[in-house]
């Protein structure tokens, strides 16, 4: 899978599109909020997904906590992560 979050050979890296998950690699602290998150269920495209609340508040405690900057995939720029998370929450 392209998306291989869980894997610590890489950088972290989180790309966000759609106000929700495009592209992550994150090291083992992760693991238990992505199974989380994939546990509540997930659409494969982006623009189709419609992540619940709690999701949405599992994508921010990862931008809190990643050691890296956050792109904006249609933006085509890094962000804060104060940009990042409210860029998530704001989406309806």
């Amino acid at each position: 899978m392209v998306n291989s979050h869980l894997r610590n050979m890489e950088k972290e890296h989180l790309t966000l599109k759609w106000r929700t998950l495009k592209d992550w690699h994150f090291g083992e602290w992760a693991r238990p909020l992505m199974e989380e998150y994939n546990k509540i269920g997930q659409s494969m495209s982006a623009m189709m997904k419609r992540d619940t609340q709690r999701q949405k508040e599992i994508i921010c405690e990862i931008i809190d906590k990643i050691d890296c900057k956050v792109y904006m995939d249609w933006e085509g720029k890094y962000v804060s992560k104060r940009e990042a998370k409210k860029y998530v929450m704001n989406y309806n």
